[in-house]
C-alpha cells in the first residue's frame, strides 16, 4: 500500500526502512534480520495507533485513498460466480453500472453497483463511475429481476454524480434517475445501499458521490 496522505509519514518512512532490508535477501546480516523484523512490528504497531485515532477530515482523505478498495474489489472479495449483465434494452450498456447477479452467504443477490476505475484506459471505459440514461435504465432493469425472482438488492454507491452531458439530458437522464428512485420505494425484496467511498469536501462545497444506482 502506498503512504501517501500527511499523517501516513511515519509509516512511508518505516515502509521505505523495510523495502530497503529486504532487497538484501539472503545477504542479510543477523543484526539486520532482527531489524528488519522489529521494522514490520513497528509498522503494524504505528499503524494500528495511527488509524485508531484519525481526525474526522483524515477519515474523509483515507476513504478517497487512490489504492481504496472498488466496487469490483468488494463484489471479488465477498461473492462467488459473480454474472455480470449488460445493456438496458433500448439504447445500449453503460459501463459506469457494474451489474449482475452473484452468490452470497449462500444466497443469490443482484449486485448493482458503481465502477470507476483505476487506471486511464479503465477510467475512460467506465466513464470515471458517472452513468448515463441507459446505466440507471440497465439497473433498474436488473432491480425489476430481483424482484420477480424475489433476490435481495446490494448496491454500492461511488460516484461524483450522473454524467451532466447534453446527451444523456436529451436521453432523458432525469427521468431514468428518478424513475429509479420511484422503483427503489416500491420493491418488496430486501435492499441494501452502501457508499464505497465518503466525498464531502473540508471547505463545505458541493458533496459529491450521491447519485443512487
Amino acid at each position: 500500500m502506498a503512504y501517501d496522505l500527511e499523517f501516513e509519514k511515519p509509516l512511508a518512512e518505516l515502509e521505505k526502512k523495510i523495502h530497503n532490508l529486504q532487497r538484501k535477501a539472503e545477504r542479510l546480516k543477523p543484526d539486520e534480520q532482527y531489524q528488519l523484523q522489529e521494522a514490520e512490528r513497528e509498522l503494524q504497531r504505528q499503524t494500528a495507533e495511527i488509524y485508531k485515532n484519525l481526525s474526522a477530515w483524515q477519515t474523509v482523505q483515507v476513504a478517497r485513498h487512490k489504492d481504496r478498495p472498488y466496487a469490483a474489489d468488494y463484489i471479488q472479495l465477498m461473492c462467488e460466480d459473480f454474472f455480470e449483465l449488460h445493456g438496458d434494452r433500448a439504447f445500449g450498456d453503460d459501463h459506469a453500472i457494474m451489474a449482475g447477479p452473484a452468490g452470497l452467504g449462500g444466497k443469490t443477490v443482484m449486485m448493482v453497483c458503481h465502477q470507476k476505475g483505476r487506471d486511464t484506459k479503465e477510467k475512460q471505459f467506465r466513464n470515471l463511475g458517472m452513468p448515463h440514461p441507459e446505466g440507471y435504465r440497465k439497473a433498474a432493469r436488473l432491480m425489476e429481476q430481483a424482484e420477480k425472482f424475489g433476490f435481495p438488492v446490494i448496491s454500492l454507491i461511488d460516484t461524483p454524480a450522473a454524467f451532466p452531458g447534453l446527451g444523456d439530458e436529451e436521453r432523458g437522464q432525469g427521468q431514468a434517475i428518478a424513475a429509479n428512485l420511484y422503483l427503489m420505494s416500491r420493491l418488496s425484496a430486501a435492499r441494501t445501499v452502501r457508499g464505497c467511498a465518503s466525498q464531502s469536501r473540508p471547505d463545505g462545497g458541493d458533496a459529491e458521490g450521491g447519485a443512487t444506482a
